[in-house]
């Protein structure tokens, strides 16, 4: 990428971010349930959405007709989140002029045009340059690139790693080609299928949510019998739960071959 990017949120024509339209912080913000209610409302919104008059009507049908519980309250859930493109590959804001033959409708909206045309989120700020560029070129699937892009401890944690076995901070351009590339990926993926999930329904990440209070219930390494994984705050952010010192273990093996796999590929590729 040799041009400057200026959002996360829509860095590529492969995916795009929601996140900071509140996605991810419906109850059940599955793939499957998020893809079924982003398509509902991308489908309404073609049909019946001519103008600005047409605005209310929609967000009324949506409200009353999706499910809105929310893991966090105080989160806004933004029901003009949808799909923009045919392929169902990115999502953003159906109310962007680009969206509506020049027409900006994002006015009528919870946050207002101004706020949703100038946010940065924080991984805009926190992610390096290198860690920015290796997620964009790592991943290609708008709903991973999402729970991850915005786990900056969870990048930032894997990255380190990588950086102290190497013995330096790899160029991101290794992450645009094989094996490198998939390596990553699939340290990514574990965001999806990590076998040491909790199963709190109300957990994302390292938080759980309890109304409008957000905390992070730290894993308890003394009732295991030993000591602070080195992979506590990657174990953190893919909400782990271990009940014997054996399942911790295992997970630190698994982290910690998916990284030596990494270097020795970096270190590897021209």
């Amino acid at each position: 990428m040799s041009a400057p990017f200026t959002h996360l949120c829509q860095p590529d024509i492969g995916k795009s971010c929601g996140a900071c339209c509140g996605i991810y912080n419906y109850v059940d913000s599955s793939r499957k349930a998020l893809v079924a209610r982003l398509r509902r409302r991308t489908e309404r919104f073609r049909r019946d959405v001519r103008g600005a008059e047409d605005l209310p009507a929609f967000s009324g049908a949506v409200r009353a007709e999706e499910d809105q519980s929310r893991r966090f309250e105080v989160i806004f859930c933004c029901e003009y989140a949808g799909f923009l493109d045919q392929d169902e590959k990115k999502i953003g804001c159906l109310l962007h002029p680009i969206q509506n033959g020049g027409k900006d409708l994002r006015g009528f909206s919870f946050y207002g045009r101004e706020l949703c045309a100038g946010h940065f989120c924080p991984s805009y700020s926190f992610l390096s340059r290198m860690e920015k560029l290796a997620l964009i070129h790592v991943l290609d699937d708008w709903y991973l690139y999402g729970l991850c892009v915005t786990d900056i401890d969870f990048v930032k944690q894997y990255f380190r790693h990588l950086a102290d076995l190497l013995g330096e901070v790899p160029a991101p351009e290794k992450f645009r080609e094989e094996p490198v590339r998939g390596i990553a990926r699939r340290f990514f993926e574990f965001k999806l299928d990590w076998p040491f999930r909790s199963p709190e329904v109300n957990r994302f990440g390292r938080f759980y949510f309890d109304g409008a209070q957000h905390m992070i219930r730290p894993i308890d390494y003394n009732i295991l019998g030993c000591e602070r994984s080195r992979f506590d705050g990657i174990f953190l952010s893919l909400s782990s739960e271990f009940r014997t010192l054996n399942a911790l273990r295992e997970a630190e093996e698994m982290i910690q071959a998916n990284i030596t796999a990494l270097a020795e590929a970096c270190d590897g590729a021209s």
